[in-house]
């Protein structure tokens, strides 16, 4: 194991986390916390985005039907944001730098700029290295936008509360990325 937790017991400790989330709390999810993010960015230029409304069920209510939408609980997060979804991405981050600060070795240079796969199949240069990543995420975004969640919502939680949709999205998001993967990096 070498300083790491092998996948065995990072996937059972990831499993525990989303029970305990579904449990105590509600489904994981975090693709609408980019919404909630670019909401509070817009709505320090524009106030009037966000509206006090007694007649919305949230109290809140948007000129933006998407932001308006469910009686106005995106406009609601938007106005507090400190709310459970958002203080999670925040953790979500957070922890992410705890697990580069703690996680043993430090990589080489070069695996900081590109792991090995990318570097063996592009190159190394960094600069090609941020924008796929940038694309890759931009993609997986909108995808998640466009099918109203992200993987931890449809395929983690989903497929945690035995929902179809869950399982549909599993398979699709698999269906996808396993060619692609072996279309970009070759089949090693």
């Amino acid at each position: 194991m070498t300083g790491q937790l092998n996948w065995f017991w990072g996937g059972l400790a990831l499993g525990i986390v989303f029970l305990l989330a579904v449990w105590v709390v509600k489904p994981i999810g975090v693709s609408t916390q980019f919404v909630i993010l670019d909401g509070i960015v817009m709505s320090k230029i524009r106030p009037e985005v966000i509206q006090e409304n007694p007649d919305a069920k949230s109290g809140y209510s948007s000129p933006i039907s998407y932001l308006d939408k469910s009686g106005g609980k995106y406009a609601e997060s938007i106005a507090n944001p400190m709310n459970y979804g958002f203080v999670f991405v925040i953790f979500i981050i957070l922890g992410a730098l705890l697990s580069a600060i703690t996680k043993g070795p430090a990589p080489t240079r070069e695996d900081r700029t590109a792991p090995l796969v990318f570097r063996n199949r592009f190159g190394d240069s960094a600069g090609k290295r941020y924008l796929a990543a940038f694309i890759g995420g931009g993609l997986v975004l909108f995808g998640a936008r466009v099918a109203g969640g992200c993987t931890s919502g449809h395929m983690m939680s989903g497929m945690m509360q035995t929902s179809t949709s869950g399982y549909l999205f599993a398979m699709a998001a698999f269906a996808v990325a396993v060619p692609v993967a072996i279309l970009m990096y070759g089949r090693k």
